[in-house]
């Protein structure tokens, strides 16, 4: 069973998380990422459907043109896990 993060662990996973906001609402994380054309990003969401694949955990995600969406949430935790946060570490290697 996934577990929910709770809010001291969840606080501690935001501070880790800078570049990220955290969605209230959908108990999530969210985080624009903005490349110089549509190849950059197409290819940019390549590798992170690599990643989610590995890890057995998808993004909900929006692209347009340049600019990718991405926000995670644990569905069968019911919001924020560690598997997010994993994801998101992993997605920003990519990147860093």
């Amino acid at each position: 069973m996934i577990e929910q993060l709770d809010e001291n662990e969840r606080a501690a996973a935001l501070d880790a998380l800078a570049d990220w906001d955290f969605d209230d609402a959908r108990d999530a994380i969210t985080r624009r990422f903005i490349f110089r054309d549509f190849s950059a990003a197409f290819a940019f969401m390549t590798r992170v459907a690599l990643l989610s694949e590995q890890q057995d955990h998808h993004p909900e995600w929006k692209n347009v043109w340049n600019r990718v969406d991405i926000l995670l949430t644990t569905h069968d935790a019911g919001g924020l896990s560690e598997r997010d946060v994993k994801l998101a570490k992993a997605i920003d290697a990519l990147i860093d």
